[in-house]
């Protein structure tokens, strides 16, 4: 009788086990933040719905989005009757959208994860990041392949970096205004990877940039212009016929750079697509 008992007791234990190890494999998640997407995609991860598609592309640009993963709306208002429609296991959210939290709740479980905290080291959060979705996800091991593809990457262009000048990485708000990326920036910490000199020293806010206006820039004559798109509507024509922008020392030496849209505010996947994008650009235009 009591080995009857302790068989039944073993069975359903492999039975809980299987089918909690079913439940995770299976699991769809939803998220409205595009660094978190770029995270699950990277990993593996099952996604049901991200938001904002078509501006993911616009300002991440890669990795693609599955085919599957609907468009949930706007990322500060998405639809929460189609969100509720998807269904998802759960709802993956970062700190800036936390007052979406009580209807969230309403539809699946919500977890907030840490992005760009004040004081903590840029590079190490999003280490922690993609291991706690690793985690949630029931992809560790994905996760540390990321991790350990993502430092072997740098390595590997750190030695194929060409002599520059400092370089002053930028995005544009409008015509008279950029984002400078400094310290605690996703940008800066590429450069210290690839063994490059960040130009901009000045102190950041909580996710890397100093928001100033282009004037700012004629401090920064030895320094190489580093442009990230996308470009406001408008701004390159503007651009051109500015005289202020035409007689910057930094514009004037003709030695600028402009990547394709990399997010500024991303993770490991933005990290390894900025370390490429810039690494091509300095050896084809050096």
């Amino acid at each position: 009788m009591r080995r009857t008992v302790t068989l039944l007791f073993a069975r359903a234990a492999l039975l809980l086990t299987s089918l909690l190890a079913f439940t995770s494999a299976h699991a769809q998640f939803a998220t409205v933040d595009w660094t978190i997407a770029e995270t699950l995609v990277a990993i593996g991860a099952p996604i049901s719905g991200v938001a904002q598609q078509p501006d993911y592309y616009d300002w991440v640009g890669e990795p693609r989005l599955p085919p599957g993963a609907t468009d949930l709306g706007l990322r500060a208002q998405p639809n929460f009757e189609l969100l509720a429609q998807l269904a998802p296991e759960q709802i993956l959210i970062s700190p800036m959208f936390a007052t979406l939290t009580p209807r969230l709740e309403r539809i699946a479980p919500v977890t907030s994860l840490a992005l760009y905290s004040p004081g903590v080291d840029t590079w190490q959060e999003i280490q922690a990041l993609t291991r706690e979705l690793g985690e949630l996800t029931d992809r560790e091991a994905a996760a540390e392949a990321l991790i350990e593809d993502t430092q072997t990457l740098m390595d590997s262009l750190r030695n194929a970096q060409p002599d520059t000048a400092p370089l002053l990485m930028v995005q544009f708000m409008d015509a008279r205004h950029v984002r400078i990326f400094g310290d605690n920036s996703l940008y800066n910490a590429v450069l210290e990877r690839l063994g490059l000199a960040n130009a901009w020293e000045e102190p950041t806010n909580a996710w890397g940039f100093s928001l100033t206006g282009i004037e700012v820039l004629a401090n920064y004559p030895d320094a190489r212009l580093v442009i990230i798109d996308p470009l406001p509507l408008g701004v390159e024509e503007q651009l051109a016929t500015s005289g202020l922008w035409q007689q910057l020392p930094i514009v004037k030496n003709d030695t600028l750079l402009r990547l394709p849209p990399v997010w500024s505010f991303g993770a490991l996947p933005s990290a390894q697509r900025f370390a490429r994008v810039l690494t091509s650009a300095l050896t084809s235009g050096s």
